[in-house]
């Protein structure tokens, strides 16, 4: 079975997103496992994460790191922005 996913993401600013896309990149480019495909693309403001996996299972576990990094990634623009 193929499980896909797609998650459109808006930052407040382009810079944000462009530097979401810079971070996340060598995790697309050095996966671990060969169970699932991460695929990134920018829009203007917005980021979309596309993953494809083999089954549920990784389709869940991809999609919990890429959004586990991209919450700790929001985080740092948030202590950024009161600093």
């Amino acid at each position: 079975m193929k499980a896909k996913a797609t998650i459109r993401l808006k930052f407040l600013t382009e810079q944000q997103a462009e530097t979401m896309l810079k971070s996340l990149r060598p995790e697309v480019e050095n996966a671990i496992t060969t169970r699932s495909h991460t695929a990134l693309q920018k829009e203007g403001e917005y980021l979309t994460v596309k993953v494809e996996a083999k089954d549920t299972v990784a389709l869940r576990a991809t999609l919990n790191a890429y959004l586990r990094w991209i919450n700790s990634i929001t985080n740092v623009f948030e202590i950024l922005k009161r600093q």
